[in-house]
């Protein structure tokens, strides 16, 4: 392993040319599927990323999630990584196959492995900060309608009920969900991701259910008197207008606001849709009848239970146009057929052209003023509870050297230009009070498979050694010190 005891101490924090509030919460962050593998031991049951991964063309060469990083057998080394980062908080995810394999009675086996590692992060002195769903829904609640049956957000909640039962004393922040638009809209909608279902209206179906499983479980729990932080994870974009002087690229970034942010914002902050979205898909029909039937009186205002923090997941904007465009960006436009699909329901007009910005290993755009703004949007716009940035990180290609040192320049120059940017947002009175780099550990990136490294820490998926890069160093010495020196 490689050694980061050079790594800057505290005492160096006057050296920072921008320094962080008090108390500034540093971390990384990963996801249970990502990089847990040991898919069929202990009790756990398969999961939609199990299934997917096995449809053909669905993900990158073939790969699966079997192993990944083989985390669940390699928990305390990881933990003393995270350690070495100085990191003082950990953000990971439940497995729900694990607590409640297929959805249904408790395992006391897959529990006693978060038990484990709050053991390990407790006397690590790492803060737990944890995750409830990272979209690896059991296979068998899919099998029976997944997030488009109003059902699976009770069989959440029961699930939710289980690991608060069992570690709810010593995990300060709980979060419902991470990203439900990609559950929703690239799962039912677009089919990029598991389940695979391009149908549609089912994403905003799916979307509302899901909604309704994070104000289940949030009231739940605050009628139990529980003194956690409760919160949500999303995933934000940026939309600007391609052509800002072009009113079909106004309308079509409104809509993409609209579908992309909105449509989770509003539901959990102002206990409504969006009046511009609901016009928008009026005319899409679910089962026979209008897509909102779905929405029961008394769901949003459960919906809209009062937060304690919200999670903001940034990694690109989005240029936005409403005509033809011929250079389409984004990682969910770069592989397979199914790749066709838009996300977007309603939205197949709408094309996202390159503004020539430099892109990032997913071929995503880098552009961190874009959350700057977004910060500072959601604070002047919202009543919107502490910001926490729970990802935002790039996937670079990285190359071992004959020493074992991974040299990541352009990683380290995407983290810092983005923790400026979110300097910049506190500076404008945005409440932001902790960041989160994506990801500790490189690991299964999705429909990419392993092709795609994000990780601070690099694994070789042969010998699934661990090698801590340049950027973990790095970000060592920003969480040492609390703040950033000079531009690398």
């Amino acid at each position: 392993m490689t050694d980061l005891s050079t790594r800057p101490g505290p005492e160096q924090s006057e050296d920072a040319d921008l320094a962080f509030p008090a108390g500034f919460l540093w971390g990384a962050a990963t996801a249970s599927f990502q990089i847990e593998g040991a898919v069929d031991e202990d009790g756990r049951s398969p999961s939609i990323w199990d299934t997917f991964s096995r449809v053909p063309g669905a993900v990158v060469d073939g790969d699966t999630g079997d192993v990944a990083c083989d985390h669940y057998h390699r928990m305390p080394q990881d933990v003393a990584l995270m350690t070495e980062l100085n990191l003082a908080s950990y953000r990971f995810s439940v497995a729900w196959g694990r607590v409640r394999p297929d959805g249904g009675a408790v395992d006391q086996r897959g529990l006693d492995f978060y038990r484990r590692l709050v053991d390990e992060l407790d006397d690590a002195g790492i803060a737990p900060w944890l995750t409830l769903y990272h979209w690896d829904l059991p296979q068998a609640l899919e099998d029976a309608g997944g997030w488009t049956n109003r059902d699976t957000a009770y069989r959440f909640a029961e699930y939710a009920a289980s690991v608060h039962e069992a570690i709810g004393d010593r995990v300060p922040v709980w979060t419902t969900f991470n990203e439900p638009w990609c559950s929703a809209f690239l799962g039912y909608t677009g089919g990029q991701h598991a389940p695979g279902r391009q149908e549609g209206v089912a994403g905003l179906v799916a979307a509302h259910h899901l909604l309704l499983g994070h104000g289940l479980v949030v009231d739940a729990l605050r009628s139990q008197g529980a003194d956690n932080e409760l919160g949500i994870t999303l995933n934000f974009t940026v939309a600007d207008p391609h052509d800002p002087a072009d009113e079909a690229d106004v309308d079509a970034a409104r809509r993409i606001d609209a579908l992309h942010n909105r449509v989770f914002l509003d539901p959990v902050l102002r206990g409504a849709y969006p009046v511009d979205l609901l016009a928008d898909t009026a005319h899409l029909p679910w089962h026979g009848s209008a897509w909102t039937d779905v929405v029961r009186d008394g769901d949003l205002e459960l919906i809209s239970t009062p937060l304690d923090a919200l999670g903001v997941n940034y990694y690109k904007g989005d240029s936005v146009s409403g005509r033809a465009h011929d250079a389409v960006t984004g990682a969910d436009a770069a592989h397979a057929e199914r790749a066709t699909s838009t996300p977007f329901v309603g939205c197949e007009d709408i094309t996202f052209p390159s503004r020539g910005l430099p892109v990032t290993d997913m071929g995503w755009e880098v552009q961190p003023e874009g959350l700057t703004r977004l910060l500072v949007r959601l604070a002047r716009e919202y009543d919107v509870p502490p910001m926490f940035v729970t990802e935002n990180g790039a996937a670079y290609v990285d190359v071992v050297g004959p020493d074992g040192s991974v040299h990541d320049p352009e990683r380290i120059a995407y983290v810092d230009a983005h923790l400026r940017a979110v300097h910049a947002a506190v500076e404008q009175g945005a409440d932001v009070r902790g960041y989160f780099c994506w990801s500790l550990l490189d690991n299964f990136e999705w429909a990419y498979g392993y092709a795609k490294r994000f990780g601070l820490v690099h694994v070789d998926y042969e010998t699934l050694e661990r090698r801590p890069k340049d950027s973990a160093r790095w970000y060592a010495g920003v969480a040492a010190r609390n703040g950033l020196g000079s531009v690398p």
